[in-house]
């Protein structure tokens, strides 16, 4: 058989060859259910408190923000999938990934140059042109023209994978970019739900504020109309007047805390904070129920997992790169053109020029080199692992206390809607018997703060609560899954 068909089918034999490792998954048992999910978690819950979409198995689809059925928060998220800076720098990350795979896969090419040239020169008098000296007359001074257009070309098998295992290596690094992207878009709209509802509590504490001091006013209109009549003291009207004030005063901060996060809004939509502004709305909105479905699902449908994983699949294609550093690499070249003195006869047969060769390299000698990359990139890959591990658990963790801080804080709500109904009691029959000339003012004092505080805990119970099912929806992964992730392809 001649010689190069055998070289031609060495090569091609070979270059199927991968010296690394193959990847495994490792393996982390999910358990069967949330535990603050099932029913004996709920059994002694409170009638009208949080209580687990059924059936428990469903997971989250689509645009989970529509559940709160807010249509201004629907648009806000849709702005912000839209307009928002901190997404829009993660997706040229992720192009930017893409690129490098398009770069690792040139690597599989031969790379072809060419060099086209002129040259011109001359050679001085009495320089003979050949190889005999004149014997008689005057040397003449000559002029030569080359014209040359050559091509090279080389190339290097891809014989232990290290081609291969760096391409892989890239594809997976785009498929954390991918993965990272879309958790950062989770990121984004969960951080604007939370200050969407965030800013309508402070809008109902406002409100709760507004009644108060309305209520303060009439008190001192009162406590002075009873000082004028003879039954009251002078004393019970200073109260009254600090009492309004002090509220006043507290209502005017809550317009701080409002700013501030509707100027986090406008950030994450991509707007100037100077130039964006939402209407006053009380927090109205239900906690919607919300399908948990099983811990094995959470695997599939949260994107940092998916980009830990990937960090995985990276770091192990890294390890047959370094690998196949330990086997001889060949490479193949070639060159050929045209070479002439005339232009007239570039593109004839006889200026055509070609030459052919292989060559290989091997270290033989690197000081434990190639041994120490090795090891680094396989405990990096063992790093990854254990960081892929640690995220799982903490995903099945963020879950677990998402569920229990719903379920404990709707309880809540229920008992504290009961402390309220008697603080207004209280204060009623506090104001009763002030009105009367039963108790001082002071009584009326100490039952409007009770009221007051209380009316402030359930302002801050409702966002918590409401706050605390976006934070569950973003543990669940926010209805993305698994198979949204750009195929290696």
């Amino acid at each position: 058989m001649p010689a190069r068909p055998i070289l031609i089918f060495i090569l091609l034999a070979l270059g199927g060859c991968n010296v690394g490792p193959k990847y495994v998954a490792p393996k982390l048992p999910a358990p069967p259910a949330f535990k603050e999910a099932t029913p004996a978690a709920f059994s002694g819950a409170s009638t009208g408190a949080w209580q687990v979409a059924l059936p428990q198995d469903s997971v989250l689809k689509g645009k989970w923000w529509e559940l709160f059925n807010e249509p201004e928060l629907n648009e806000l998220e849709e702005k912000l999938n839209i307009d928002n800076q901190n997404i829009a720098q993660y997706f040229q990350n992720f192009m930017a990934a893409r690129a490098q795979v398009r770069e690792a896969r040139a690597a599989y090419f031969p790379t072809v140059s060419v060099n086209p040239a002129y040259t011109q020169s001359k050679s001085g008098a009495g320089v003979s042109t050949n190889n005999t000296t004149a014997s008689t007359g005057t040397a003449k001074s000559s002029v030569f023209s080359d014209y040359s257009l050559p091509f090279e070309v080389s190339w290097e098998p891809d014989l232990w994978g290290r081609v291969r295992n760096t391409v892989s290596q890239y594809r997976f690094a785009a498929q954390v970019g991918a993965a990272d992207l879309q958790n950062e878009i989770l990121t984004e709209q969960a951080a604007l739900a939370v200050y969407y509802f965030q800013l309508r509590g402070q809008d109902a504490l406002q409100q709760v504020y507004n009644r108060t001091i309305e209520i303060d006013r009439q008190q001192l209109e009162l406590t002075r109309t009873l000082y004028e009549t003879g039954i009251d003291s002078q004393e019970s009207v200073a109260q009254a007047d600090v009492t309004l004030k002090n509220a006043e005063a507290e209502g005017i901060g809550i317009a701080t805390n409002r700013a501030i996060y509707e100027h986090a809004i406008a950030t994450l939509t991509g707007q100037s904070a100077s130039t964006f502004s939402l209407p006053v709305k009380a927090l109205t909105t239900k906690v919607p129920e919300i399908p948990i479905g099983v811990p094995s699902q959470l695997l599939q449908r949260r994107p940092d997992i998916a980009a830990a994983e990937r960090t995985m699949m990276e770091a192990n294609a890294i390890i047959g790169v370094e690998k196949a550093a330990y086997y001889p690499a060949v490479s193949l070249t070639g060159s050929g053109g045209l070479q002439s003195s005339s232009i007239a006869k570039l593109f004839s047969l006889p200026a055509l020029i070609w030459s052919i060769g292989a060559s290989a390299s091997e270290t033989i000698f690197d000081a434990g080199l190639r041994r120490a990359a090795v090891t680094q990139y396989t405990a990096t890959y063992n790093a990854d692992v254990a960081a892929y591990r640690q995220t799982v658990l903490t995903a099945f963790q963020q879950v677990e206390d998402y569920i229990a801080t719903l379920r404990v804080v709707s309880q809540q709500l229920a008992k504290q809607d009961e402390v309220i109904a008697a603080a207004q009691k209280n204060l009623d029959i506090a104001t009763d018997r002030y009105k009367t000339g039963l108790d001082p003012y002071l009584n009326v004092i100490t039952a409007e703060n009770t009221l007051l505080t209380s009316q402030q805990s359930q302002v801050t119970l409702r966002v918590s609560e409401i706050s605390g099912s976006v934070q569950l929806i973003q543990a669940l992964g926010g209805g993305w899954e698994q198979s949204q992730l750009p195929t290696v392809k």
